[in-house]
Parts: structure tokens; C-alpha cells; sequence
């Protein structure tokens, strides 16, 4: 069995966690996550907590025991304190504006780009150069900001791009830096 399968999972007040067969839904104060986990494992709710247990049967279940446990402590997080991303735009003339949901990105491009967040994700613009990527699902948020980030990059010379804002970027020298 797995060490971290084994923790119990300690329902917080206002978290509700129903099982439907496969089915996992969590709804709390952030809102609502619903997924399905592997047929191998049994969520179990006991009192005001939850623990997965792994069917003997399954070759890979002792794999998964882990994974299930941490997927529905990350959901029952999710919905009572939520997730969040930060990205920082570095480069002239790089910024954002929210526009509506979404928002609109100058990165260097001889075009703005618009881009609105799939369901449940929020974008919050600071300073133009910040942008905060929140929501219940640890997934969708950092897909999200895994997308913005892809939209340009960090480039290993000037660092000019998208990153994360806890993110080092290791510049390189250059051709000039090597002549005598």
C-alpha cells in the first residue's frame, strides 16, 4: 500500500463529497469539481473524512493508490481554497488588458491576441505586466497557464517572454560575448 494512500483525507465544514460509482463530486464554498477516478479504487466517506482503498485485484493498483488520494485531496483543496497561477510578462511592449472574461495579450506579435479561459478558470490582470490565473481545479489552472505561457515563451538570451513569476530564467551569453 502507499504511504500517502493510506492518509486520510479530513473533510472541511461546507465541503460535501458524494460518490457515484467511479464518479467523485466535491462542492464547497469555490465551487464544484466533479471526476471520475480509476476503477481499481473504492472512496470511501467515514464521518467527516475520506479514505481510498485499493481492490487487491487490480496489477496496478498499489500505482494508483497515490495518485487517486492526492487527485481527491487536490479537488476537496480546490473547492474550499482554490488554486492559483502567477505570470509575468517581461519584454517592450509586452502587456495584457482584461477583456471581459478573458483577456487581450500584446506580446510582440504584429497582432493583439484574445484569449478567454475555459469554464471555471478566472484571469486577473496586475499592472498590465502580472497576470493571475485562479480557479477550483488544480488542472485546468495550470493548463491555462501552461497556454498563456506557451503563447511566447521565455527566450534563453534577453529572458523577453511569458513566464511563471517564481521562474529563473538561465540567459545565455551571445555571439559577442565570446570574441577577444
Amino acid at each position: 500500500m502507499s504511504r500517502i494512500g493510506k492518509k486520510p483525507i479530513v473533510l472541511p465544514k461546507g465541503v460535501d463529497l458524494k460518490v457515484n460509482g467511479s464518479m467523485v463530486s466535491v462542492k464547497g464554498p469555490k465551487g464544484q469539481i466533479e471526476k471520475a477516478v480509476h476503477s481499481a479504487m473504492k472512496v470511501v466517506t467515514e464521518g467527516g473524512s475520506v479514505k481510498i482503498i485499493p481492490s487487491n485485484t487490480a496489477e496496478n493498483a498499489n500505482e494508483l493508490h497515490g495518485l487517486t488520494r492526492t487527485l481527491v485531496a487536490n479537488m476537496v483543496h480546490g473547492v474550499t481554497e482554490g488554486f492559483s497561477k502567477s505570470l509575468t510578462l517581461v519584454g517592450v511592449g509586452y502587456r495584457a488588458a482584461p477583456k471581459g472574461k478573458g483577456i487581450t495579450l500584446n506580446l510582440g506579435y504584429s497582432h493583439p491576441i484574445d484569449f478567454d479561459p475555459p469554464k471555471g478558470v478566472e484571469l486577473k490582470v496586475d499592472k498590465q505586466t502580472v497576470i493571475v490565473v485562479s480557479g477550483p481545479d488544480k488542472h485546468d489552472v495550470g493548463q491555462t497557464a501552461a497556454t498563456l505561457r506557451g503563447m511566447r515563451p521565455p527566450e534563453p538570451y534577453h529572458g523577453k517572454g511569458v513566464r511563471y513569476t517564481d521562474e529563473v530564467i538561465a540567459t545565455k551569453v551571445g555571439k559577442a560575448a565570446g570574441k577577444k
